[in-house]
């Protein structure tokens, strides 16, 4: 039997997505393996906060979006009307989680700006109108779309048959808010390098200059690949994307946390974070 250009093409990226998901599955696998004892120590010691509660959602929620798109990718489905519905959870999900992780860092942010609640408010309100303007961007584009399954037996999985060129305006606008945390982490560790010798200090200014980095680079990837390629090629790099910020997010706060350990237990001055609110404390040993 002869297939079309389109249906080879379409063929061969429904593959390509099967193996990039199984790809980031063992990756996230690996690294809950790996951090699997800080995380019970983490979790047991630590006292329940929002910032826990933010931190379980942020660690757990990859688990269900990988589920979704494997069970997407592998598992023969004929009903366009179910791969809509797994679509939408999957890219709605990332929205969250990536909102979710980006919580982690406005906190620190508003932590280093000496708890400036002009600034958190200001955050918090654009980090609002952003997810409103993702949600209805993404909801309005899946609404439209026309769902197909590959023509050639054997391969699995399902897909938008065309792209929505506005599905990269959540990413210009994730682009511009993290530039803007990027600037106030930068102003301030300009401003107190010299007054601030602090080791929690400098792990908070590392954390967040990297994160963002990632951030901007892995934006401005996906803006590339929303214009350029097709909806199918370009999904799985969404949720990579989702997946490698939660877990960065997430190892950078067990590190914070076991620094402020080792610190709070030290001699001499320093300068101590209470995970219960993620705020400064001065206090002498």
């Amino acid at each position: 039997m002869e297939y079309s250009t389109d249906d080879i093409a379409a063929a061969r990226s429904l593959q390509f997505t099967m193996y990039i998901y199984a790809s980031m599955t063992t990756f996230w696998t690996y690294d809950y393996v790996c951090s699997l004892h800080e995380e019970l120590t983490f979790l047991l010691r630590s006292h329940w906060t929002k910032m826990k509660v933010l931190y379980i959602v942020t660690r757990y929620l990859p688990f269900i979006i990988l589920v979704t798109g494997l069970y997407r990718s592998f598992v023969p489905n004929e009903n366009t009307g179910k791969c809509r519905v797994l679509d939408n959870i999957e890219l709605d999900l990332g929205v969250v989680l990536v909102i979710c992780s980006e919580c982690f860092f406005i906190f620190r942010t508003y932590v280093l700006w000496e708890k400036n609640r002009i600034l958190l408010a200001a955050m918090l309100s654009t980090l609002f109108i952003s997810l409103v303007a993702s949600f209805g961007i993404t909801s309005t584009a899946a609404a439209a779309a026309a769902y197909a399954t590959s023509a050639v037996p054997g391969i699995t999985g399902c897909y938008r048959k065309s792209s929505n060129y506005r599905l990269f305006i959540p990413f210009i606008l994730l682009f511009v808010f993290e530039l803007g945390l990027l600037m106030l982490t930068l102003i301030r560790a300009i401003h107190d390098w010299r007054t601030n010798q602090n080791r929690l200090y400098a792990v908070l200014v590392n954390h967040n200059v990297f994160y963002y980095a990632c951030g901007l680079l892995f934006s401005v990837a996906n803006i590339i690949t929303s214009l350029v390629l097709q909806y199918f090629c370009h999904s799985v790099s969404y949720d990579f994307q989702f997946i490698i910020l939660a877990i960065l997010a997430t190892r950078m706060h067990l590190h914070l946390w076991q620094t402020n350990q080792h610190s709070h237990g030290s001699t001499g001055a320093f300068m101590y974070i209470p995970m219960s609110d993620t705020s400064f404390l001065n206090v002498a040993a």
